[in-house]
């Protein structure tokens, strides 16, 4: 199997073009694949497959194994390996996905090389009960979950995969590795949940961090930021665009209040290309 590793803002994926569908053994693949001391070491392993709806198909299983809806990450990946291998030559693609449907994107090249993509994430889905959470309210903000005697207040969004975006004093310190998991696994989230812990530097940024469902801390999360921008003009703490500030680097997040849709602009590199 040939294999390009690819990350957007370190959240790294083991991408592989050539297959016609997800293979039956991808989920055991991917945990073996993923392991950073006895494999290549990722996030996630993402598949471009053929679309009958779109130009490429995007499939992502986590490193756990467990298969993801969406992945704004990946999705820069994709569209940089499709664009930088002549798989199309147009800046303007779509990709289909299963949680968000056909996506449109827009890369930014210079010299044949994709730098920047612009990807149309779609409408927020904030109704508590298609997250999904168990909560019948829509939208869900600044409601109590409480784990081991602690009470957290959180926003849920779903970017065509599930998030709970909680406001903390220090995203950058917070300890991930204590809240993520008791979070993600909450009864409150049936589905478990993607964990954004967020500070509010001003109305243009914010800090962001997050544990993500079936991959852990990771150093940025694309539907995670664009999650965090929602639920922070929801709450009234930032305007309809934002600077998010992950630990790999910074995305771009807008909430158009036209088409209702948000978009996400940031990079995407290829780091190597192997065979397994």
């Amino acid at each position: 199997m040939n294999f390009t590793k690819m990350h957007g803002l370190g959240n790294d994926f083991i991408v592989v073009y050539g297959e016609r569908e997800l293979p039956a053994d991808a989920p055991e693949l991917a945990k073996r694949l993923c392991n950073r001391n006895f494999g290549i070491g990722a996030d996630g392993l993402v598949y471009i497959l053929p679309s009958e709806k779109a130009d490429f198909k995007m499939r992502i299983i986590n490193s756990d194994g467990s298969e993801a809806e969406q992945c704004g990450n990946a999705i820069r990946c994709v569209a940089k390996y499709v664009y930088d291998n002549g798989l199309v030559s147009r800046t303007d693609i779509t990709i289909e996905t299963i949680g968000a449907g056909v996506q449109p994107l827009k890369l930014e090249a210079e010299n044949g090389v994709a730098k920047r993509v612009r990807v149309d994430m779609g409408e927020p889905i904030l109704n508590g009960l298609d997250v999904p959470t168990t909560i019948d309210a829509n939208p869900v903000v600044g409601h109590p979950v409480t784990v081991d005697g602690r009470e957290f207040k959180f926003t849920a969004v779903s970017m065509g995969n599930p998030h709970c975006v909680i406001y903390v004093d220090d995203a950058v310190g917070f300890d991930l590795a204590t809240w993520g998991p008791k979070l993600e696994h909450h009864p409150l989230f049936p589905r478990k949940i993607n964990v954004e812990f967020a500070k509010v530097n001003s109305r243009s940024q914010v800090d962001m961090r997050v544990w993500e469902r079936g991959a852990g801390p990771t150093l940025a999360c694309g539907t995670g930021a664009c999650a965090t921008l929602v639920a922070s003009v929801l709450n009234g703490l930032t305007d309809r665009k934002a600077t998010i500030s992950l630990a790999g680097g910074d995305l771009f997040i807008e909430w158009n209040e036209d088409d209702n849709h948000v978009y996400m602009t940031g990079p995407a590199e290829a780091v190597f290309t192997g065979t397994v």
